[in-house]
């Protein structure tokens, strides 16, 4: 497997188990504590994002030289980019919930599925986790 390919495929795990953690904390918040999913999508996301800026420092984007780089600034550049997600994932699910009649839970894996692909992989790889010159 090429190396493209290859931390394409770690960081897809990484998203995945951040993902699930994520989507466990929203519904938690949602139905146990009665926050409205919107909110608890917010929550639930910095939850997530931290599992998934860690596996990603640590393990996905290590051959980048990840590990090396200072923690400071990619950690700047994933709250930006978590806020972004974030933002994505509330506002489209929140669209897909009142303009569809979707469940909020079925909105928010058809969200996720295209945020994670389409916004969070392309950022981290080409801007967050991004090997530095040297």
């Amino acid at each position: 497997m090429s190396k493209p390919v290859f931390t394409f495929a770690k960081a897809q795990v990484s998203a995945f188990l951040g993902g699930v953690l994520d989507y466990v904390v929203m519904i938690a918040c949602t139905e146990l504590l009665h926050i409205h999913y919107t909110i608890s999508i917010i929550i639930s996301g910095i939850v997530g994002a931290v599992l998934n800026f860690s596996l990603n420092r640590y393990w996905s984007f290590r051959d980048q030289g990840s590990e090396k780089s200072p923690v400071g600034s990619q950690l700047i550049k994933f709250v930006f980019m978590v806020a972004g997600s974030v933002l994505l994932k509330s506002a489209g699910t929140y669209v897909l919930t009142t303009w569809l009649k979707l469940d909020y839970r079925i909105s928010r894996i058809v969200v996720d599925l295209i945020v994670s692909l389409g916004f969070n992989f392309v950022l981290q790889n080409f801007w967050v986790f991004k090997k530095q010159a040297g």
